[in-house]
């Protein structure tokens, strides 16, 4: 296993749509699971897509605390080879956001607020999940990687864009000292 390095905002494989993992059980998409996994252990962090880690295929990879979900059950350490994504309600909210390509930034993006995805596991069977509140964002913030969205271009106000430090301290903002998606803390 190793640590890679993360891709940056600017660079263009963040930018691009990711290919679709032709076999799923090809040892070589194991090994790249096995590095992502380490990588966002190291950084720390919540989720890493593998365009984040130079690697434009469509693989994510996440584990969310329970204190963080709506039922307060931890999502397990998860692995999702070509996902799909349907909203199951209308309904969206902003929340704070950051990202590991993003380091020290924060914002508020709107987010369905209750969806169901699938994805291949690395077995190549085929899984479904529903997801709602953080769970949920989590996978869409790691799903969007996929298609070359970074969450800066989710934003519906700019002015709630900044650096982590600044907007903590800044009253009209009230940005909770833990505001990284991807870095293990909230979003």
């Amino acid at each position: 296993m190793a640590i890679l390095k993360i891709a940056r905002m600017g660079h263009p494989v963040l930018m691009d749509k990711a290919q679709p993992v032709e076999d799923p059980t090809d040892p070589r998409i194991h090994g790249l699971i096995a590095d992502m996994v380490e990588t966002m252990a190291d950084a720390p962090g919540i989720g890493l897509a593998a365009p984040q880690v130079h690697v434009p295929l469509r693989i994510v990879v996440l584990r969310v605390p329970g204190e963080r979900c709506e039922d307060g059950k931890d999502v397990p350490l998860t692995a999702l080879i070509n996902p799909v994504i349907t909203p199951l309600s209308e309904e969206m909210e902003e929340d704070w956001e950051g990202c590991l390509s993003v380091p020290a930034m924060t914002g508020r993006v709107p987010r369905y607020t209750h969806i169901r995805y699938s994805a291949h596991g690395p077995d190549g069977k085929t899984f479904e999940r529903e997801a709602k509140g953080y769970h949920a964002r989590v996978v869409q913030h790691e799903c969007d990687h996929l298609d070359g969205i970074i969450y800066p271009m989710r934003m519906t106000d700019l002015s709630t864009f900044g650096f982590v430090e600044e907007m903590s301290r800044a009253p009209r903002t009230q940005v909770e000292p833990a505001t990284d998606t991807e870095d293990g803390e909230a979003a």
